[in-house]
């Protein structure tokens, strides 16, 4: 036994060696080339499986494990969303998403139907809809990588692939529908899968609200770090382990995890410590895809399986642009959105696994199909080398949109020139300070030009984005955006990497300044709060009133908003402090009048 347990040692070392040497291999080459990461991890998986040079015989059981980098993948994604940043989203989640798998998948039976005849119009069906997918793995790092989960295009893919993580249930329950295989004893299927399927999540919800964020608190005044991680963990497992059971996406059970640790104090911590096994898990996902490839299939019939391949990437694009247009995205971010979403999905595999096992499709189909998802997926690279030279072309008066890392080194960074930073501007540069404008919003950058402004391009809350943008070397930065969610909680991992950096915030209204309060670090500025109150000094000044009373007045009720905003703050309740406010039933006598 113990010769055994020598043995499996040895094989799992060997095997760590030949899948992390291959993967570290082709990524540096690929990476070189520009080729990107996943492209990389593809190859390399070719060249060592079975159809290569066969160092690893047992991809399916790498596939299996690295599937956790996707469930990791979604609960970090999570994190980042709070509930009420997700309801925002629920136009794109439960109409956008569910029009794009339809129409997608409907296009892509018509395809399968008119290319193979021979196929029944139930196998056509159960190979069309899986294509309707696309790759959560390969699209959300690429989103995340380059800043743009906060575009209007990034928020739409992202919809879109958290619909489809949900659709694999009516998806399976179609397959179910549709089979011609025995049922097994005890398996749910049909409508009851939908069913189970609400049910778990509103079990996880309510326990995410009555029982984690209990525990979280326990665990926090033990404050041992590697606790919070065990217990983000837990949470992760069990979530994806309920939707698992019931024959769910675990993905979709990770995702609420995330969603329900979005607003506690210790997500940043989470993020950060789990990442990492995120990314090494993914890279191995890609590895065991790549080794799954039966390259036979694709020699036997190379232009049948490159056209399937081309007529898939073809509809999604036609399909997710057109859809793209008609939910208010411009022409380019359509096409981008619809290149970036253009490849099968990892989800394919397992669906083409179950309608095998409902005896609706041959094992060559599965095999066949499964090479059409992974040529696709090895297209994903060019096309957003492609997308990114769209992006930044400059044509017929658009604007070039140039990354922060090309700014000069400044002392002010400001986030947003809109009609708030565009003041700031003015203002920083009229006291001689060197300023870094940039903004999310192509229309404004191109606006910005024609008026002589360089702004760059990019989401400026993001830290790998300020660091880019020189923001260690910063004395100020203003963040003069619309951001109605913007938090002290959402701005600490910057305080953190610049410490020396002063922040200043533009707060949409008094239930925002109040969340930026908890960070005594911040300066806020109210949006209207200033403007407001030199109209009423106007207003005061024709009515004749003293100018020395104008200024006792204002300087009265800048005194009684400090403290009904402090009253808030401490309390937690916004009707705290209202004997401050003037003209209240409780406000305390106060009255300048004239001679």
């Amino acid at each position: 036994m113990e010769e055994t347990s020598h043995h499996l040692v040895a094989d799992v070392m060997i095997g760590g060696v030949v899948l992390l040497g291959a993967a570290l291999l082709a990524v540096l080459i690929f990476r070189r080339l520009g080729l990107g990461a996943v492209l990389g991890y593809l190859v390399a998986g070719i060249a060592i499986g079975p159809d290569g040079l066969a160092l690893i015989d047992a991809p399916e059981t790498i596939l299996a494990y690295s599937e956790i980098g996707i469930i990791l993948l979604l609960f970090l994604v999570g994190l980042e969303l709070s509930p009420s940043r997700l309801w925002l989203l629920r136009r794109d989640i439960l109409l956008f998403g569910p029009l794009q798998v339809i129409l997608c998948g409907l296009g892509m039976f018509a395809v399968i139907h008119f290319a193979m005849p021979s196929f029944s119009w139930q196998a056509a069906l159960v190979l069309g809809l899986p294509l309707a997918l696309s790759s959560t793995a390969q699209v959300l790092p690429l989103l995340q990588s380059r800043g743009r989960m906060k575009t209007d295009y990034g928020e739409k893919s992202f919809s879109i692939l958290l619909f489809q993580d949900i659709s694999i249930v009516p998806l399976l329950t179609i397959v179910a529908a549709l089979s011609r295989a025995p049922a097994e004893e005890g398996a749910i299927e049909g409508w009851s899968l939908v069913l189970y399927a609400v049910l778990a999540i509103a079990g996880l919800v309510l326990a995410g609200r009555y029982l984690l964020s209990p525990l979280l608190r326990l665990v926090g005044k033990i404050s041992e770090r590697e606790l919070f991680i065990v217990t983000g963990l837990f949470t992760v497992c069990v979530s994806a382990a309920v939707m698992q059971a019931i024959g769910v996406s675990p993905a979709l059970g990770a995702f609420l995890a995330g969603v329900m640790l979005a607003e506690s104090p210790y997500r940043h911590e989470l993020e950060a410590d789990i990442d990492p096994f995120r990314s090494i898990l993914l890279g191995l996902f890609f590895l065991a895809v790549g080794m799954l490839l039966d390259v036979d299939v694709i020699l036997s019939q190379p232009v049948f399986v490159a056209g399937l391949a081309l007529a898939l990437i073809t509809v999604k694009i036609a399909v997710i642009y057109a859809l793209g247009r008609c939910f208010g995205l411009q022409d380019r971010p359509s096409i981008i959105m619809a290149m970036l979403l253009s490849q099968g999905g990892e989800f394919a595999f397992v669906l083409f696994a179950a309608a095998q096992q409902a005896l609706l499709i041959e094992p060559e189909a599965a095999s066949l199909f499964g090479a059409v998802v992974t040529l696709s997926m090895a297209t994903t690279p060019f096309l957003m080398i492609f997308a990114g030279k769209l992006a930044a072309r400059k044509v017929s008066g658009d604007v070039q949109l140039d990354d922060p890392e090309l700014a000069s080194q400044a002392n002010v960074i400001i986030v947003g020139h809109g009609r708030f930073g565009q003041q700031v501007s003015q203002i920083m540069q009229a006291a001689g300070r060197s300023v870094t404008l940039i903004d999310i919003n192509p229309q404004t950058i191109d606006l910005s030009e024609d008026f002589g402004f360089k702004v760059f391009y990019g989401d400026g809350t993001r830290v790998d984005l300020l660091k880019r943008a020189g923001g260690e070397d910063a004395q100020a930065i203003f963040f003069c955006i619309d951001d109605r969610y913007m938090t002290a909680e959402s701005l600490m991992p910057v305080r953190e990497t610049f410490p020396r950096t002063k922040l200043f915030v533009r707060a949409y209204d008094r239930e925002q300044a109040l969340l930026l309060m908890e960070d005594d670090g911040i300066s806020i500025m109210r949006e209207v709060f200033e403007s407001s109150i030199r109209m009423s000094a106007d207003a005061l000044k024709y009515f004749g009133t003293d100018r020395d009373q104008i200024s006792e007045i204002i300087s009265e009720f800048r005194r009684r908003d400090r403290s009904r905003l402090q009253a808030q703050f401490t309390s937690g309740d916004m009707h705290a402090g209202t004997r401050h406010s003037f003209g209240g039933d409780d406000s305390d006598d106060f009255l300048i009048t004239g001679d």
